[in-house]
């Protein structure tokens, strides 16, 4: 009776903790990052920072990689690419549309493949396209490939247009000839075996891998995120800093403080803000900016343009260049801000209203024959009167003409303080004269 009783036992404290390692199994979570848009340190601080979140979770046992992009930094693609294959957790890249360029190498990092219907990959191809660039890119992606044991022709393919590959079922047909990127959409890349599974959904790709799980966690990209990623975008940079320039110039024409000033400083404020959040700008950038914006209205107070003007010029310049995600996509964006800039400064010198800073800086005296001035053009009224010599002729020099001293020269000869001269020819701002016997 004790001997069944002791069993008893036993198989109830077997049931238990059975039903616990259960619970603990159904409680397993997977975790969705999405990689959308353009690649930049926005992207990466947002990826990472979930990656290393999944990880914390104890019940986390793996990470789909959402990818929809037409690529961009190369350099941020290698950060993202690191976190990815370092991590313990199982790693699926899902891409859903297209994983262009950089989107390639986020892609090849991790585990598993897999491709929506009508999606695409490839067109890795570096900008600029020099020896240089495409060799070291070429060997990340080598690299990156022979770790996860893809085909690195077909990778190297996607970045450099001399790559020719043949189809190895026919050789009359090329999967890619010379001069052309390859790019497979998912059909072509299921053929060539370069993907692991096609599918639409979460569920029929944790059922394709047998990966248990209870619940997918779809992580959404903060407000931060979404505006520092906007902020650091080849696009939208741009079209932030025209506005903030030309906010400016639009409140140094017009009186008081309005609407030119207020998107002025909004435009400022969210590119700065956001390449902090990208991690591109600090505090000390921030400064240079500050103190560039200082010096100029410097420099609209004080008459002329001197070192205030110079200088504010160019800690703007270089503050705008520090806080941009390249050197490159800072100049670029400087570069198209400053013509938009002057085309609306054209415009506001014809059309725009005038105030007191700008007059100190723009001639606004019309010279009017009435006040007394002369152009050239009236001059030729000169022709045939006649005048004194103040100085001697060698052969310029000036004279006397209706109480008006006029400089002159004559055709070559030497004529004497004090002879009687006629003007014989004018010729724009040349007044010729000849001697009188």
């Amino acid at each position: 009776m004790r001997k069944n009783h002791i069993r008893i036992i036993f198989f109830m404290i077997f049931c238990m903790l059975f039903s616990i390692y259960s619970y603990a199994e159904n409680e397993k979570k997977v975790y969705v990052i999405p990689i959308k848009g353009e690649i930049n340190p926005a992207v990466t601080q947002f990826v990472k920072k979930s990656i290393k979140n999944a990880e914390n979770d104890p019940k986390s046992v793996g990470i789909i990689f959402e990818i929809d992009t037409l690529g961009g930094m190369i350099k941020e693609a290698i950060k993202i690419r690191d976190a990815i294959m370092t991590t313990p957790l199982r790693t699926i890249s899902f891409v859903n549309k297209k994983a262009e360029s950089a989107g390639t190498l986020i892609t090849i990092s991790s585990e598993n493949i897999v491709m929506s219907s009508g999606s695409t990959i490839g067109s890795a191809e570096t900008i600029p396209y020099t020896e240089k660039n495409i060799s070291y890119w070429k060997g990340e992606l080598r690299t990156t490939a022979e770790q996860r044991g893809r085909n690195t022709r077909l990778v190297e393919a996607m970045a450099d247009r001399r790559i020719e590959i043949k189809d190895p079922q026919n050789p009359d047909k090329y999967i890619v000839k010379r001069g052309e990127l390859l790019n497979l959409t998912t059909k072509e890349a299921e053929k060539l075996g370069f993907l692991d599974f096609v599918g639409n959904s979460y569920e029929e790709i944790l059922k394709e891998f047998d990966i248990q799980y209870a619940e997918i966690i779809n992580i959404e990209a903060d407000f931060k995120m979404t505006i520092a990623q906007m902020v650091s975008s080849s696009i939208f940079l741009p079209i932030l800093l025209s506005i903030g320039f030309i906010g400016f110039l639009v409140e140094f024409f017009t009186p008081g403080f309005g609407i030119g000033g207020t998107l002025s400083i909004i435009a400022f404020t969210a590119f700065f803000g956001g390449s902090m959040l990208a991690g591109n700008a600090s505090f000390v950038v921030i400064s240079i900016f500050l103190a560039g914006v200082i010096l100029l209205l410097i420099e609209v107070f004080a008459p002329g343009f001197g070192a205030p003007g110079i200088g504010g010029i160019v800690c703007i310049v270089i503050s705008i260049i520090l806080s941009s995600d390249s050197i490159i996509l800072g100049i670029t964006s400087l570069g198209i801000a400053l013509i938009l800039t002057l085309i609306a400064a054209m415009l506001l010198l014809k059309y725009g209203p005038r105030n007191q800073y700008f007059d100190k800086i723009i001639l606004g005296t019309s010279l009017k024959k009435e006040k007394g001035f002369v152009s050239n053009v009236t001059q030729k009224e000169m022709l045939g009167l006649e005048g004194i010599t103040i100085t001697p002729l060698r052969p310029s020099g000036a004279v006397r003409v209706d109480d008006q001293r006029i400089d002159v020269v004559t055709e070559g000869e030497f004529i004497e303080v004090g002879m009687k001269v006629r003007i014989i020819k004018v010729e724009g701002r040349k007044i010729v004269v000849k001697k009188i016997n």
